[in-house]
């Protein structure tokens, strides 16, 4: 018998569609799946090497549960140097990825009716793990007409006497958007005299176009005292199947908590992981980093080209991440059939926009070379003309 608790709980339409696609391409079928949500290129050989390195050691032992003090002494280093954010070793703790973050997070801090913001379109596991922890969602819609980005009114609108947290997500998965400065600052004025906890998934800050990355907690003392920063190195050195994340928060309590929750869950990480992570974030790999930025924007640049070329599509020029979220509200209102027919009609894998919360769009990915993104947008703009010829 199943509790209603993990009943509340979907599958991830990403994986889901992700294998889906991987399952028809080992058919034999010629599908260009543009779903996944991980970098085509390897992991850089500096971490491959210090992972090898551990292995040859014999570090293959229990490990303190909140990570070896060297790697969490690496990423108190990392978000001093990046973000000018100051945490000692006992205000961070190591985990198996953002999700992991997430999932300690939510259980210390979310109690039954606690209300959770979250502006739409999001990444797939926030309203998800928030509903798990018997959270109420709070969606604050936002469009591509407004950059994707909440606005301080929508937020004052938002908050009320139940109000726990607000995710922010910068840059945006599926979006790319990326809040300035000052659009951080405007936010955290309306948080100021508040409760409310600031989750700030900030996973793509080093896949950065355009303008400037700030961290959240980096806007003022009151901002570092209420937001809780969630990184890691899957997106930034192509450590997606490693599984390692971190979680830095002021409230050392908080930490505890969440250490004692992973004590009686997964334990530590990966012992060989935690070896390897250090040397993606003390700066061994910057340029393995700045090789894949420089790529991701080339292609950038001729995918969103491309898509707005077809009559009927749309999309914004991201500022970071490695995605497009186009809108196709002028010729569908349907994005789950839009993408479920164009996998089947053009053997082409895309995200619909309702598994982000906004629907009229679809996610694609532009983690792929170049070719593959060419010949798929030319069969997505075949299969538009198709659908409005009809």
């Amino acid at each position: 018998m199943l509790t209603k608790r993990v009943n509340t709980l979907s599958e991830s339409i990403t994986i889901a569609i992700t294998t889906l696609a991987q399952e028809l391409k080992a058919q034999g079928k010629d599908i260009l799946s543009f779903s996944a949500g991980e970098p085509d290129f390897g992991t850089p050989q500096v971490i491959n090497d210090a992972a090898i390195a551990a292995i040859n050691n014999n570090f293959t032992k229990y490990t303190a549960v909140d990570g070896i003090p060297a790697l969490r002494e690496a990423v108190a280093n990392k978000l001093k140097r990046d973000n000018g954010l100051t945490y000692a070793p006992n205000q961070i703790i190591v985990n198996n990825g953002a999700k992991h973050s997430l999932f300690n997070l939510f259980a210390a801090t979310i109690e039954n009716g606690a209300e959770v913001i979250i502006p739409s379109p999001y990444w797939v596991t926030y309203p998800e793990l928030v509903q798990y922890y018997g959270g109420k969602v709070v969606e604050i819609e936002t469009q591509d007409t407004d950059g994707f980005k909440i606005t301080p009114e929508q937020l004052k609108n938002a908050i009320t006497g139940k109000t726990r947290m607000l995710i922010l997500t910068s840059p945006s998965n599926p979006t790319g958007s990326i809040y300035t400065k000052e659009e951080l600052t405007a936010i955290a004025k309306v948080l100021e005299g508040t409760d409310i906890i600031v989750a700030s998934d900030e996973m793509y800050e080093k896949l950065t176009y355009d303008g400037t990355f700030t961290s959240c907690a980096a806007i003022s003392e009151d901002m570092y005292k209420r937001t809780i920063t969630i990184n890691g190195l899957s997106k930034s050195v192509a450590m997606t199947g490693w599984r390692f994340g971190y979680m830095a928060a002021a409230d050392t309590e908080l930490i505890k908590a969440t250490k004692k929750l992973q004590s009686q869950s997964t334990s530590n990480i990966n012992s060989i992981t935690q070896m390897a992570a250090i040397a993606g974030l003390d700066g061994s790999a910057d340029a393995d980093i700045e090789k894949m930025r420089k790529a991701f924007i080339e292609r950038r640049d001729e995918a969103v080209t491309l898509i707005n070329n077809i009559d009927g599509l749309s999309a914004l020029k991201p500022d970071g991440a490695f995605y497009l979220f186009v809108n196709i509200k002028e010729v569908s209102n349907d994005s789950l059939t839009f993408a479920k027919e164009l996998l089947d009609k053009k053997l082409v894998a895309v995200v619909p926009g309702v598994a982000f919360g906004s629907e009229g769009y679809f996610r694609l990915s532009f983690a792929t070379d170049i070719n593959t993104i060419r010949d798929g947008i030319a069969r997505i703009a075949e299969f538009v003309r198709e659908l409005k010829s009809k």
